[in-house]
This record gives structure tokens, C-alpha cells and sequence, in this order.
């Protein structure tokens, strides 16, 4: 029924006189929506606030605020750095920076520290304990936006360099001489924002020219290349005005991450649907003289596993939607409906292409049926070259894997086991600094503060409670703890003098895993001090603030979606492989695949980053994007190899289904895995550490699944569970000798 169904929407939106009216509707939708709506990237959101509300270091944030504000501003660090030790006229440069600063502030600017009235001598002992390093404020409006602090620190930059008469906030660090870099959140802010000014438009295009390269190399029909690009890039003229709309009302949030993300996955998921049908259409030109027929067929032999892994990939994506840390439930969203529009793409505008172009798309290795190549012969009084028919390579691997089951099992799975094995080695940040480049000017300052600072002066912590009027310090305690460095005295509240705050400098880096892991400890030792002078729900008035707590925040959040995102996405794929299959079985058996697949995709990606590219730490929140993509996608190929197998079936014995699917599945399976691990590894080349890492290990992960798991490992299973791999469908019931069409006959 669905296939007589795909039949007659394939004769609707790509018949003789309907192809160029699926094709006009969708560019007039293109038109209408670009219009009226913006763009995605005009609506990107630069709100680091990635944690819910109600976690505790962001109340302990608003409490700060509310109780303890100085109304001083939002801060810009300057870091000024000499490496043989800061000059005299380093300390009279800066007092001539700042008493400009006081004759003519900056645009924005708030307040400034009174650097111009101290003696150059007093500014001296503020520096660093060896001499090296001096951090400088400037404080800046609340609100002030984006572009407004780019135009404000270019006019400081120009002042700060006409005035010590050479480039000291650009020149390499490794070179002699007075350095300033720009640091805090205001550096902070703007650097991230220039990461990504060009970066989106840069991400297209090469994404565009790699899958390009790879069609050319892979099909040798330039024609043919560009229609899958021609595809993806209607279905992205709608997708980008209408995430922009949905963006600019406040119903969803996008950064310039989800965007650059977004962008692999249209093209890459994309092109992987449009050569499904590209290459059934391929294979029915071969026997079909009419190419609308062909098309009608190839419509009807693959929608269905283009509507399913669409479909499935779509929901994996939603399932982030569960997610409280904002990083994940972003994407959510404008995932889920870039692939969701490409599916209808690939199923409407797509064909309407392929009925347009018939069989001048694959110039110049035109598919005919026989009977056409024998009429041409005839004409041109020559024999012509008949196209392979078989795929060598693949037929060997369908032989390989029906013959020596056993064997292929156990090679993939020590294989894959054995890179599995290195997850639980993989280190893990959460510190924003570190996934951004080493060179990124704010980071540098950064760097500096801490190289030439005690550790834990750079982010101290806040201890806050509510005393409910009862007499606490808890100096004394706080300073008991192995971390405690330096505890300040009790700071009461503005507003209400319940509220207290002490500061605490810990003896360690701040952000290192250990001062995460004590954040809990400190918590702990407030809530007795309360408790101890009977303050009621002692544990609910105490918080916890500064950027160590809010790590501790990110890996309790992170870790929270990973309980809840994962097992709720193995259940989603495992009842829509069941309604598609109508087999559990070979649900348990392909989601244990998948599953595999994931872990090897890890503990490779983390061989090749650390022990090859040096990286000392990955992003605490990759492993659960690469588990939905690779997940989610990694399905895709699970579904169009198995879908193919279970037609075979009904005709074929069981032996003879699995390797005709696997050679017959093999080419274009192989060539949409290429592509598709292709455009992930474009993210290599983005400025965030944290996309590089996350494309690499996703573009692994394909490689993986592409030629490990599905033309080996998932066959193989196959092979060995039987008759069994159908249950409880009626497939099952048909003995591994036997075809549906003669166990029919013998009912």
C-alpha cells in the first residue's frame, strides 16, 4: 500500500506536465520566505547562560548581583605582559591610558580604577609576584551590545597603540617588548563574535566544494553532482528564513554552534537521501525505457527507507529537546526541521529534477535498458559499452559474510571492542576558554593571569547563605580545607543582612577537575555551620558561586541529559524499527550495532585527538552529540541495507538476500558514508575546539558504520540468528532454503 502510495506521488510531483510545478512552488516558497523573514544567522543568539535557572551557581549569580553589586559594570581586562618584567614606562603608559580614559571616556564606559592618581610606585606593587604581568579594568554599561563593544575596543586599541607607539595588543607573544591583550567578558564576548563573523559563510562553501569533489570522484557525471547541491540548497532557502522566523518571535534560540552544525547536517544527511533515490532511479533507467516510469518505481522502491531514516532522525534529534542544558536543547529544534524539510525535499523537488533532467543527469555513463543500447548499436553501426551490471567487490563481501560468519563477528567486534575499551581513558572540560584557539587574543590573556597569578586568584569562589538571623561565619571552616588558600571576611547584604557572602581563593587551578569535584565539599561544610546554629533546610541556604561551581553545574547538567537523551532515544528508534521491520529481533541486534559503533567512534576519536593532535581534554558535552548523530544517522544505513534485505527475502533464499543486499546496497551506502563523514570533517576546520573535536569523532563514527558495521557486522548477524532475525514477522517462519512465493504455494 505505502509503495503504490510513493508510486502515485512520484507520478504527482514529478510527471510530464507537474515537474515544473513542484519546482516553481518551491522557488516562489523560497522567495516568499526569504521576504518576509531573516535569515538564521541574522537571529544568532551570544547568551553564554547555557545552565537552567534554578541551578545553583546561577542563583548564587543572581544573588551576587542583587545582594553584593558594586554597580561597577561589566568588566574589560586588560592584561599588560613584558617577559623580563614590566618597565617603568610600561606603569606611566598605562596611568596615561587611564587618565585619557577619565578626560574622555570611551563610549559606554562606566567606571575606571584611579590608576592615573596612584604613585607609579603603588601601581607597581599591584603586579604580579615576579613583575611580569598587570591586569587593568575598564567598566563598561550593562546591555552594551556585541557591535558596540567591537567599535569600543577598536577606538581603544588605536588609542592604546598611538600612544605606546607600536602594535603591543597584535604582536606574537613570543616576541620582546610590552604585550596587552584584552581579557574578561567583555574580551571574552566580542572574540567569540569575531570567531564566527565569516566562519558560517566559509562552513557552506566548503562544505558545498567537499561533497562536490566527492560526487565528481565518486559518479564521474559533473551533471549528476550538482543535483543532490541543487537539492539541499532549495530545501536551505527555506529552512534559513524560517529558523530565522521562529528565532527572531523567541521560540527557539540559535548560536553560531547549532548553526555551523545545521549546515554539515543538512548537506551531509541530505545528499546521503538524494542518492538513495538518485541511484534506484539509476537501476530502473537500466530496464525502463519511459523515464517517468523508472521514476515512479525508484520513488516507490526507496521512499519508504528515505521516509523512515528521515522520519527516525528526525525524532533522535527531538529528543534533545529533553535536555535542561542549553547547549543541547538549542539544537533540538532547528535540527530536527532542517532534516524534516530535506525529507520532503528529497521526496518532491528532488524527483521533479531527476524527471526534468531524465537520463542527461548521468552523462556520460547514460543507464538503458538493453533494447535502447541494441536501437543505438543499430544507428552508429558499432558495438556500444554495456554498464557493470554487478558490483565484484561487493558480491565478495556478500560471499564473505554469509560463508564465514563467525569469523567476520568476531574480527569486528575485538576490533571494535578493543577501541571501545579507550572511552573510559577520555578526560573531559567544561571550560569555555578552552575550546576556543590557543592564539584567540582573550584567551591569551587569560593565560597570562594565570601563568603569572596564584591559581586560584583568577576565579575565586562565593560562598553565600541565608543566616535567617541567626550568628554564622564560617571563615574559620571554609579555611580548614585542603583548597582553601585565602577565605575573606563575611560580606553582608544589601538588602537583606540575612544574606552573607565569603570569597574563597583556592591553592589550585580553578578549573581543574579536582576543584570541580570540591565544590560539593564546600557546600558541605556551609550547610553544617548552619545546621549547627539550627538554621532549618540548612542545605537550601547555601550557594555556591563562580565559574568552578558553574563547571560543577555543567557536568551535574550534562550528565543528567546523558541519563535522560540516550535511553529515551534507544526506545524511540527501537519501537520505529519494530513498526518498520515488524521485527524485534532485529531491532535488539541493529540498535547493538549502533550502540558499538558509537563507543569504537569514541575511543578512536579520542586515540586520534590526544595521542596524535595532543589534546590533553575534550568537551564534556560531545559524547552525547556524537551519540545522537551517530545514533540517529547511523541508522540510516542500518534501514536502507536491511529494508533491501527483507524484500530479497520474499524472493530469495535467505543466504542469497543478505549477500545480493550487500552488494546491491554496497555502492551507494559506501559513497553516502564518504560524504557524509566528508562534511563532518569540515568542522575541523571551524575556530571552536569543541566542533573540531565533535567532527571528528562524528566523521569516525560514519566511517565506522559505513564500512565496519553495516557491510560486515550487521550481515554476519544476519547470517548466524537466521530465520529468527524476522521475528516475530511472517517472514520468520520461512525455513533459510525457502522463498515467501513457495511457502505460499505450499499453503
Amino acid at each position: 500500500m505505502v509503495k503504490n502510495l510513493l508510486k502515485r506521488w512520484g507520478g504527482f510531483v514529478a510527471g510530464l506536465k507537474t515537474r515544473w510545478l513542484t519546482i516553481f512552488i518551491w522557488i516562489i516558497l523560497i522567495v516568499a520566505v526569504s521576504f518576509i523573514w531573516p535569515q538564521v544567522n541574522e537571529e544568532e543568539t551570544t547568551d553564554q547562560q547555557l545552565l537552567p535557572d534554578d541551578m545553583m551557581s546561577v542563583e548564587a549569580s543572581k544573588i551576587a548581583a542583587k545582594e553584593f553589586a558594586d554597580g561597577s559594570g561589566t568588566p574589560l581586562l586588560l592584561v599588560w605582559h613584558r617577559d623580563d618584567g614590566l618597565e617603568m614606562e610600561d606603569f606611566e603608559l598605562i596611568q596615561e591610558l587611564y587618565q585619557d580614559l577619565e578626560n574622555e571616556p570611551l563610549d559606554k564606559q562606566q567606571t575606571i580604577p584611579p590608576f592615573h592618581q596612584m604613585p607609579v610606585e603603588a601601581l607597581f606593587g599591584s603586579a604580579s609576584e615576579d613583575g611580569e604581568a598587570l591586569t587593568t579594568p575598564i567598566f563598561f554599561e550593562g546591555g552594551t551590545t556585541t557591535d558596540e563593544y567591537s567599535v569600543i575596543l577598536e577606538d581603544l586599541r588605536a588609542l592604546i597603540e598611538e600612544q605606546a607607539g607600536e602594535e603591543i595588543t597584535e604582536k606574537d607573544l613570543d616576541e620582546s617588548g610590552l604585550h596587552l591583550r584584552f581579557s574578561g567578558p567583555v574580551g571574552i564576548q566580542t572574540d567569540t563574535v569575531s570567531l564566527f563573523s565569516n566562519a558560517d559563510i566559509a562552513l557552506l562553501i566548503a562544505t558545498v566544494v567537499i561533497v562536490f569533489a566527492l560526487l565528481i570522484i565518486l559518479y564521474r557525471s559533473p551533471i549528476l553532482a550538482l543535483v543532490p547541491l541543487v537539492a539541499v540548497g532549495i530545501a536551505y532557502g527555506v529552512i534559513s528564513p524560517l529558523l530565522g522566523f521562529l528565532a527572531s518571535k523567541g521560540w527557539i534560540e540559535v548560536d553560531a554552534q547549532a548553526i555551523s552544525i545545521m549546515t554539515v547536517l543538512l548537506f551531509g544527511a541530505g545528499t546521503d537521501y538524494c542518492l538513495f533515490l538518485i541511484s534506484r532511479y539509476r537501476d530502473e533507467l537500466r530496464h525502463e525505457r519511459d523515464k517517468y516510469v523508472a521514476l515512479k518505481n525508484a520513488m516507490s522502491g526507496v521512499g519508504g527507507a528515505i521516509m523512515m531514516s528521515s522520519s527516525s532522525t528526525v525524532i533522535g534529534l527531538l529528543s534533545l529537546a529533553l535536555g535542561i542544558y542549553a547547549s543541547y536543547y538549542r539544537f533540538a529544534v532547528p535540527f530536527s526541521l532542517s532534516i524534516f524539510i530535506m525529507g520532503i525535499a528529497a521526496l518532491s523537488v528532488l524527483p521533479a529534477i531527476l524527471a526534468l533532467l531524465g537520463r542527461f543527469a548521468f552523462i556520460p555513463f547514460v543507464p538503458r535498458p538493453e533494447e535502447m543500447i541494441q536501437e543505438m548499436e543499430e544507428k552508429k553501426g558499432k558495438k556500444l559499452r554495456r554498464p557493470k551490471t554487478t558490483n565484484k567487490f561487493g558480491n565478495k563481501i556478500g560471499s564473505l559474510v554469509t560463508k564465514k560468519p563467525w569469523t567476520v563477528i568476531l574480527v569486528t567486534l575485538v576490533i571494535l571492542g578493543g577501541l571501545a575499551a579507550f572511552v573510559p581513558k577520555i578526560q573531559y572540560t567544561y571550560a569555555l576558554l578552552d575550546s576556543f584557539p590557543e592564539d584567540m587574543p582573550s584567551r591569551e590573556g587569560f593565560t597570562l593571569i594565570s601563568e603569572h597569578y596564584p591559581p586560584g586568584e583568577i576565579a575565586p569562589l562565593e560562598v553565600i547563605v541565608d543566616s535567617n538571623g541567626e550568628e554564622v561565619d564560617l571563615k574559620v571552616e571554609l579555611e580548614e580545607h585542603p583548597f582553601a588558600e585565602i577565605v575573606s571576611d563575611a560580606e553582608e547584604g544589601s538588602e537583606n543582612s540575612d544574606i552573607k557572602k565569603w570569597e574563597v581563593t583556592l591553592s589550585i587551578d580553578p578549573y581543574s577537575a579536582d576543584a570541580v569535584e570540591s565544590i560539593p565539599d564546600f557546600k558541605e561544610i556551609a550547610a553544617e555551620a548552619l545546621a549547627a546554629v539550627d538554621v532549618t533546610d540548612a542545605e537550601d541556604q547555601v550557594w555556591i558561586g563562580g565559574e568552578t561551581a558553574g563547571l560543577y553545574d555543567t557536568d551535574q547538567a550534562t550528565s543528567r541529559d546523558q541519563n535522560v537523551i540516550m535511553p529515551v532515544l534507544l526506545l524511540i528508534l527501537a519501537v520505529m524499527l519494530v513498526i518498520f521491520l515488524r521485527s524485534i529481533v532485529a531491532m535488539v541486534y541493529l540498535l547493538f550495532t549502533v550502540i558499538l559503533s558509537y563507543a569504537s567512534a569514541l575511543g578512536l576519536g579520542w586515540i586520534v585527538l590526544h595521542y596524535f593532535f595532543d589534546v590533553s581534554a575534550i568537551q564534556g558535552t560531545i559524547p552525547l552529540y556524537s551519540f545522537v548523530f551517530l545514533v540517529a544517522l547511523g541508522i540510516d544505513y542500518n534501514i536502507f541495507l536491511v529494508s533491501n534485505l527483507w524484500d530479497n527475502r520474499k524472493s530469495m533464499p535467505l543466504k542469497d538476500a543478505i549477500a545480493n543486499s550487500v552488494s546491491v546496497t554496497g555502492g551507494v551506502i559506501s559513497s553516502a558514508g564518504l560524504i557524509l563523514a566528508g562534511t563532518f570533517a569540515v568542522l575541523a576546520t571551524m575556530p571552536l575546539d569543541v566542533l573540531v573535536h565533535f567532527g571528528t569523532i562524528t566523521a569516525i563514527g560514519i566511517l565506522l558504520d559505513t564500512f565496519v558495521v553495516r557491510p560486515l557486522l550487521v550481515p554476519a548477524l544476519t547470517t548466524v540468528i537466521g530465520r529468527l532475525s524476522f521475528w516475530p514477522g511472517k517472514l520468520w517462519k520461512l525455513k533459510n532454503h525457502e522463498t515467501l512465493h513457495k511457502w505460499s504455494g505450499k499453503r
